[in-house]
């Protein structure tokens, strides 16, 4: 008989998409996690040249042996034992974490996921045949889990534990006290530790701590090119980790996903890291001018509280209208011109927060502050 798998029927659409497919042409939209910049042009020349020159094949399933090489390079700060060996490069950041999950979670195992959370973190668990756990990362504490939050979830099922930071949605970063607690716990428990690092690049205040070179044997870095290049629509990404077994695990896996990534692009990637080293530099700066000017008018609305981000391109602000929830607030902001995400599409401890994607230009975010404040008066009677 036909019919549809229940993996397909259980997962839904985020509600980012359902705000997008609301939306007419005419609203400023703080709603889409993409930079309004273009790829470095010397990686565009590379990415055509490349293809004229015959890299249109495909390549071996863990990529091009010079652009592993240089990836691991750029670690080598943290971990000077990768190489390129130790890097599996896949379509996208995306496709990183489904293989990962593919390769450490069987059926009635469980992953420790934060909540506000990256949408496709919950159902890419799921589709494997695990269970989703989500600790909660709150306000209260600039979305920084506890310890505590996690000890509470954990169960002799657990097999993994997932940090993102900078976060989406809230821009949350942690300092290396707060990244140690983090790892210590993981270590205590026996889990694999999941680094998801794709917004490394894009840090306003001091330098990005990551968890490369904390554990070699435990810690899986995702990371990708779409966010601190402006590469969304090439879907390129990798995977590092110094153990071994692991990445050789995850090279399997990544055959029978997509078998390999595009052969000229990585010939482009390549070009952006010898020729265009400092473009994430320039677009952070650019990202910190625009961040700076979105929580101080937020922060200046009635019912509104924002914490300054330290990294990504995402507001993540508590914004009360009485008796309204989060979606409500975000459907009244749609009709008045402002396209933003409410805080419940990214998880129920989102409610009562908003997220504003600041990859528009600085005059667009002032227009579109200006039309949010006009709304949430309204709102409030004000």
């Amino acid at each position: 008989m036909r019919g549809y798998s229940q993996r397909a029927v259980d997962i839904q659409p985020t509600g980012v998409r359902k705000m997008f497919d609301m939306a007419g042409d005419d609203v400023i939209s703080f709603g889409l996690g993409e930079p309004d910049f273009q790829p470095p042009a010397v990686a565009i020349e590379a990415f055509s040249d490349a293809m004229r020159a015959g890299h249109n094949k495909y390549t071996t399933t863990a990529g091009l042996p010079a652009l592993r090489a240089k990836i691991a390079e750029s670690w080598h700060h943290l971990d000077d034992s990768v190489d390129e060996s130790n890097v599996c490069m896949t379509m996208s950041g995306t496709n990183a974490l489904l293989n990962v999950f593919n390769t450490l979670v069987d059926p009635g195992k469980n992953v420790l996921l934060p909540e506000p959370y990256f949408p496709l973190y919950g159902p890419d668990v799921r589709l494997v045949g695990g269970e989703a756990r989500f600790y909660p990362c709150l306000f209260e504490n600039e979305f920084v889990p506890t310890v505590e939050s996690l000890e509470a979830l954990v169960d002799e099922n657990t097999v993994a534990i997932l940090y993102n930071f900078p976060s989406n949605p809230t821009g949350a970063t942690i300092n290396i006290e707060q990244r140690d607690e983090l790892l210590a716990f993981a270590q205590r428990h026996d889990l694999w530790l999941i680094t998801d690092e794709v917004y490394d690049r894009i840090v306003f205040e001091g330098e990005h701590v990551s968890f490369v070179g904390t554990d070699p044997d435990r810690v899986i870095l995702i990371n990708s090119f779409s966010k601190t290049y402006a590469m969304t629509g090439w879907r390129i990404g990798y995977i590092m980790c110094a153990n071994q077994e692991a990445i050789n695990q995850f090279i399997k896996i990544q055959y029978y996903i997509t078998a390999c990534s595009n052969d000229a692009m990585q010939y482009a990637v390549l070009t952006a890291f010898d020729e265009a080293s400092d473009y994430p530099d320039i677009m952070a700066q650019e990202f910190k001018a625009r961040c700076d000017l979105i929580v101080t008018r937020l922060n200046a609305m009635p019912g509104v509280q924002c914490h300054k981000p330290k990294g990504a391109f995402y507001v993540f602000p508590k914004v009360e209208v009485p008796g309204m929830n989060s979606e409500e607030i975000a459907i009244e902001l749609l009709k008045g011109g402002v396209l933003c995400s409410p805080g419940t599409a990214f998880g129920a401890s989102g409610e009562g927060h908003l997220r504003f994607a600041y990859t528009i230009s600085r005059e667009d975010i002032s227009r579109g502050m200006d039309k949010t404040e006009t709304v949430l008066r309204a709102l409030r009677g004000e």
